[in-house]
């Protein structure tokens, strides 16, 4: 597949490595010269310095006979520019594009991407992206990481093993004989800095992050089993009122009824304009790394703080000091890869990534055959893939011990006539299944053949 991504951000320089490192054709279009050299640097890419617009410049990156084109430049302007110039002059099938300004995004103006006046496929908003991925962590407080699938009946979640967890020391294939009511299976571990796709005989031992599939009514009988029985929040103090600050508030008035929210924001404009913006909200004006501020929005009684700043260190020491003052839990954004790792050993509950939850996003679109919903684990170590086993699949009719898939991957559910099945060597996938499996990075593409459809089938 040939992919044409504009911007070599964050974001764009990782949508790249995914693809680059699964024989896609890349070419990677920025104006900055110095992000392209390190990208070409680093990736098997083909990277241009121009404007990503320009239509000689698209032409030039390989736009007349591109599969796609990825626009995530900082500018949302460019980014749809981009997929017009793309549509109008090169006819490029699939346009993506990220658009951070809501202004474009209300509903009144919903006809704006129509094919008619500017075609773009896919719309892409970071902010509500992670305002909604930072949803899914409040409703189950002892997961670091929640993935919603098969339309709300699974969930793959992300939680941390202690000294007390049940179920450490326990052979991954005893845990069935020893519980027999855990609906889990266990996808992947990930021990200091290195990542497992666990075997039978593999345990889990104290300090491992465990990803595991459960069915959505099941999930507080597994939370338990890994010693999590946290109360769920209600009370929220959320620090900075920047857009994602101001999603997560408005998520929270409309879809957590008992949920109480405080925002805290330095900007005395802006603090203002969100105030008007909510109804149930409280908002603070103010530095959130003020004590006598943290004390006035109660932060000891809340259940969770959500540091959602504009900047990673104010959201660390934001966090911390929120702990320290009687916070029970601490959700941080944090956009620098090199501080994931060294957070958690601090004390902070979870991490949000922005970059790896747009990939997410964006990759759920690029994939091929019928997937249905994506979501990269561990800086790409391995994907979580939601697909739809068409009649003329080679896993249909072939029970899991016997499909010869590669040993990183595991079937973890089987989602059949609404009814979900945690996945077994003896299940046998049928037609029209959705199957929610684990695939390590080198194996994502064998597994899009797998659900794709083939030509003899017609």
């Amino acid at each position: 597949m040939k992919v044409v991504i504009c911007g070599a951000g964050m974001v764009g320089s990782n949508i790249a490595r995914y693809l680059a490192t699964e024989t896609n054709h890349v070419t990677v279009i920025d104006q900055s010269a110095a992000l392209i050299q390190k990208l070409s640097d680093q990736l098997d890419v083909q990277a241009i310095v121009g404007h990503a617009s320009l239509p000689p410049v698209l032409e030039q990156a390989g736009a007349t006979d591109a599969d796609m084109i990825i626009a995530v430049t900082q500018s949302d302007e460019v980014n749809m520019i981009a997929c017009q110039v793309a549509h109008s002059l090169f006819s490029v099938p699939t346009k993506i594009a990220r658009v951070r300004n809501q202004a474009y995004l209300e509903p009144i103006w919903q006809d704006l991407f129509s094919r008619d006046n500017m075609p773009i496929d896919v719309i892409i908003s970071p902010e509500m992206e992670v305002a909604r991925a930072i949803g899914r962590r409040l409703q189950v407080p002892g997961a670091f990481d929640m993935i919603t699938m098969a339309d709300g009946a699974v969930r793959v979640a992300g939680v941390l093993c202690k000294d007390d967890t049940p179920i450490i020391n326990t052979p991954l294939r005893q845990l069935t004989g020893l519980f027999p009511d855990l609906q889990i299976e266990i996808l992947a571990l990930i021990r200091g800095d290195r990542p497992i796709i666990p075997r039978s005989t593999e345990q889990m031992l104290p300090g491992d992050e465990v990803y595991f599939i459960a069915p959505t009514e099941h999930l507080p009988r597994a939370m338990a089993a890994f010693g999590h029985e946290e109360a769920e929040t209600r009370r929220v103090v959320i620090l900075g009122g920047g857009n994602i600050g101001l999603f997560l508030a408005d998520l929270i008035e409309k879809g957590f009824p008992g949920v109480t929210a405080k925002v805290i924001e330095i900007n005395p404009a802006r603090a203002h304009q969100i105030a008007q913006r909510l109804d149930r909200t409280i908002v603070l004006q103010g530095d959130g790394l003020d004590p006598e501020l943290l004390e006035e929005a109660n932060v000891a009684a809340a259940e969770t703080v959500v540091a959602v700043t504009n900047d990673d260190e104010t959201n660390i020491l934001g966090s911390l000091l929120a702990k320290r003052y009687g916070c029970e839990r601490a959700i941080t954004l944090i956009n620098k890869a090199t501080y994931s790792a060294l957070v958690t050993n601090l004390g902070i509950d979870a991490v949000v990534s922005p970059r790896a939850i747009t990939a997410s996003t964006i990759l759920q679109h690029v994939r091929r055959g019928r997937i249905k919903g994506v979501h990269s684990i561990h800086d790409g170590f391995a994907e979580v893939i939601e697909a739809v086993a068409l009649e003329s699949s080679p896993l249909v009719g072939t029970a899991i011990r016997e499909a010869r898939l590669p040993s990183d991957v595991i079937v973890g559910a089987v989602v059949r006539d609404g009814a979900v099945l945690i996945a077994r060597p003896s299940t046998v996938i049928r037609p029209g299944d959705r199957v929610i499996l684990l695939a390590g990075a080198k194996s994502v593409q064998k597994i899009e053949k797998l659900f794709s459809v083939r030509l003899e089938f017609f």
